[in-house]
């Protein structure tokens, strides 16, 4: 055994910093070897797969022939040179096999060559690299601290992941986003929607950009961004259009339940494109304008009592809560009463609807908190650039948070509520005549 192999047990433990790097080392140079193993393999595994029924003199169909040049890769634990290789063939073309064919480890190219399905041509960066790239723009990075931020997660070797990528993803996102504005919802059946206003800064704009969102349920409980656009000012224009888009693209029902701030003039326009939709007004949003049209002194406590309304167990005790707010305050403060009295009957609309699905409805929160994200990223970069950058940003977005929103609570009974069953204080009314029809469908 070479002297150079043995460790010393007596030699000085290494500082933190040394052993971090010895380690990361250590773990590239595991990967590189785990890699080059995989490709010696995926190989010879396709050299056997063509001996296959062949005579013993019969001369193979493929043979190794070396190496192609060492390929450097950009992954998540630095950059790893591996070399892939190269196979010749034989006879031209190999003998029909439907299993090779089937195979997910290799193939062999229509022009001849064995082609791996573990290093494709061409790739020098991994996808989890690339994706990497997007989500450090989205999350808040700016395109100048790129370079930096990438060497802090790669390692300083790493070249080619310069903010030019960030450019040319822009354009990319931006016909993904037309795209989709453009797709099919003739197959959608949602039961609630949450829509929304969102204002931003924009640097190239005179005015805060505010972008239309719209949000939805589908009948297996799923949550889904149904469509987002730019508007003015949330105006009954603004979403009049954004409602007839959707017609246009096939979605003709509306759903059983709409919530929603009570500014908007997303009502007006609901009513004229989807007729009547029971709406439900945001309790987030009418707690804010009630406290704010009260001192400080009185805003705990009052915020208390207004809690004790949405959260009273049926619609009753919630009217009596209701009531009992304004007794106290509307003398000294008849502002915040008027405020609170507006829309009194559709702020307490999810009474008629499960009690399990109160904690959603009751508000535009899955909005809201989506949208917490979003304005990280503009405070980063100072407001967006443009209304175009303003809107790709938000769609980016809300897709990828999509993917981590929970379904709704007992998704079982959406098909009751599709069905028409009615609910009282969030219970099944007793004697639904159409409880029987829901539950067959």
């Amino acid at each position: 055994m070479k002297k150079d192999n043995v460790l010393s047990l007596g030699a000085p433990v290494p500082q933190v910093a040394d052993s971090r790097s010895v380690l990361e080392e250590l773990a590239r140079e595991g990967a590189r070897r785990m890699l080059q193993e995989a490709l010696e393999s995926e190989v010879e595994e396709f050299c056997e797969k063509l001996r296959e029924g062949q005579g013993a003199s019969d001369p193979a169909v493929a043979v190794r022939n070396g190496h192609l040049p060492a390929r450097k890769l950009v992954t998540g634990i630095g950059l790893l040179e591996v070399k892939q290789p190269r196979v010749r063939m034989r006879g031209g073309e190999p003998p029909a096999d439907p299993a090779l064919g089937s195979s997910p480890v290799s193939a062999k190219s229509s022009s001849g060559r064995f082609t791996s399905a573990i290093l494709p041509p061409y790739l020098r960066r991994l996808p989890g690299v690339d994706a990497l790239i997007p989500a450090l723009y989205l999350k808040g990075i700016s395109t100048g601290d790129f370079q930096e931020a990438l060497a802090a997660i790669l390692g300083p070797q790493v070249v080619g992941l310069s903010a030019a990528n960030i450019v040319r993803l822009k354009a990319v996102w931006e016909d993904e986003y037309q795209l989709w504005c453009r797709r099919d919802l003739s197959h959608k059946r949602y039961v609630y929607w949450w829509a929304d206003g969102v204002h931003f800064n924009v640097r190239l704009d005179e005015e805060r950009s505010c972008i239309l969102v719209l949000m939805g349920a589908l009948e297996d409980g799923r949550k889904e961004v149904i469509a987002v656009q730019d508007g003015y000012r949330e105006s009954k224009e603004s979403w009049k259009d954004l409602l007839a888009d959707l017609k246009r693209r096939g979605l003709n029902q509306g759903p059983k339940l709409a919530v929603g701030d009570g500014a908007l003039g997303f009502w007006a326009a609901l009513a004229e494109e989807f007729g009547e939709v029971q709406g439900q007004r945001c309790w987030v949003h009418k707690t804010a304008n009630v406290l704010d049209k009260m001192p400080k002194s009185v805003q705990s406590q009052a915020k208390k009592r207004i809690h004790d309304i949405y959260l009273a167990p049926t619609k009753k005790e919630a009217f009596q809560a209701f009531d009992e707010f304004v007794r106290l305050y509307t003398d000294k403060y008849p502002k915040a009463c008027q405020c609170l009295q507006k829309d009194k009957a559709e702020m307490l609309a999810f009474y008629d609807f499960p009690a399990q699905h109160w904690p959603h409805i009751r508000s535009t929160n899955p909005i809201e908190s989506t949208f917490a994200t979003v304005r990280l990223r503009t405070q980063k970069t100072k407001g967006c650039g443009s209304r175009t950058a303003t809107l790709t940003m938000v769609f980016k977005l809300s897709l990828a948070a999509q993917k981590k929103w929970r379904r709704l609570n007992a998704p079982q009974v959406l098909g009751k509520i599709m069905g028409g069953v009615r609910f009282e204080d969030g219970e099944e009314a007793t004697g639904n005549p159409n409880a029987a029809q829901a539950i067959a469908a």
